[in-house]
């Protein structure tokens, strides 16, 4: 015979407990009225500097600016909220900022919950409004013919390197880079079915490539397949129940569908590095704080490369990157990328990009832009 467990009522709370939450909840309510008080005094003065920015002609965004708020808090805190969770208030109060005055349109790498639109959101804010565009060149595109205001696209991963078609469309364009993101990676595999069930992953070449050997070895009977986007392939997952896609939880979540593995990326400190380009010209931050974007072509002779890479040595200029791609002009034909710690306008690199025009054939400046990782 099985007795029947008695219910206890919890027992009481001491009244000096209950006053001591009533005292705390008191006091966060008198905070919060003055975080909301000095907030809007905050935007109020937000909206004078961009009246006075406005007529003269300057642009609402400012990443050198943002950078040196964005400096200024990790300083200010002592704790206990992260540098992060910091961050992501401030980008918020920014954005919002921002908004009041003119609504940004932000063109990405679509569709959307894409890990571009999250470099997006991340570099910009949710109070700005956001446009997926289904290709590179078509982000380019929008942003040239003011169609948007800036553009978020991918560059370089850690682990599987440069994404090509964000090179080439930075030598086509006009328009310039003004500031970078750094985004963690983490990848999902995301299905309606278990593993053994799955006979296809679907997802962008490069998010392939950052999982090749987990796939390899929890599914090597499945068929990889590239898609345009992560998001996108989350989409096919949803009306082929045969089809995972390789994504992030975001792109899952949206979709309504559950996630199989988190974390499948073969490297954990995986990492994607994406730009911002628009018509904005951002000033320096000094301090070797600023990084510069060049791309070049040599000239067909000996000890070329070496005679590029002098004007940068002799002056202790720092290349932090120099990578080649074909011109796609002529066969074997190469195109040059390189960042370098400075800003243009630092006399050291602006003397070495002059000296540098005189012993190529082609050199074009990208950007000069804050070197940070935020």
């Amino acid at each position: 015979m099985l007795l029947k467990r008695k219910e206890f009522p919890p027992p009481a709370m001491p009244e000096d407990t209950d006053l001591k939450l009533k005292q705390h909840r008191d006091a966060i309510d008198g905070i919060d009225r003055e975080v909301v008080r000095l907030l809007g005094e905050r935007v109020k003065h937000a909206g004078e500097i961009g009246r006075i920015k406005h007529a003269r002609g300057a642009d609402y965004y400012d990443p050198t600016r943002e950078a040196q708020v964005m400096r200024k808090i990790r300083e200010l805190n002592d704790g206990p909220l992260s540098d992060g969770a910091l961050r992501a208030i401030y980008r918020e109060v920014i954005s919002a900022s921002i908004a009041l005055e003119k609504r940004l349109v932000i063109a990405y790498l679509g569709p959307e919950a894409t890990f571009t639109h999250q470099a997006a959101l991340h570099n910009f804010g949710v109070s700005l409004d956001h446009r997926a565009m289904p290709t590179i060149p078509d982000v380019f595109a929008e942003v040239a013919r003011g169609g948007a205001d800036y553009g978020v696209v991918p560059i370089e991963n850690s682990t599987e390197g440069a994404v090509f078609h964000s090179m080439d469309m930075l030598v086509e364009s006009e328009l310039r880079i003004c500031a970078q993101v750094y985004l963690p990676i983490e990848h999902c595999l995301i299905s309606r079915s278990p593993l053994e069930a799955i006979r296809e992953v679907h997802s962008k070449d490069q998010a392939l490539g950052q999982c090749r050997e987990w796939l390899r070895r929890h599914l090597p009977q499945a068929q990889l397949v590239d898609a345009n986007s992560t998001a996108g392939a989350v989409e096919l997952a949803k009306r082929r129940p045969e089809v995972a896609a390789v994504a992030g939880a975001l792109a899952a979540e949206l979709y309504g569908l559950p996630v199989v593995e988190r974390g499948i990326q073969d490297k954990s400190d995986n990492v994607t590095r994406f730009l911002v380009i628009g018509k904005t010209r951002a000033k320096p931050l000094g301090g070797g704080l600023d990084k510069t974007s060049l791309v070049i072509s040599l000239k067909d002779e000996s000890g070329a490369l070496e005679a590029a890479l002098r004007p940068f040595a002799s002056r202790g200029i720092n290349l932090s990157k120099i990578e080649s791609r074909p011109s796609r002009k002529k066969a074997w034909d190469y195109f040059f990328f390189i960042d370098l710690i400075g800003h243009y306008e630092d006399a050291p690199v602006r003397e070495a990009i002059e000296e540098l025009e005189r012993r190529c054939s082609f050199v074009k400046w990208l950007g000069s832009y804050p070197n940070t990782k935020d």
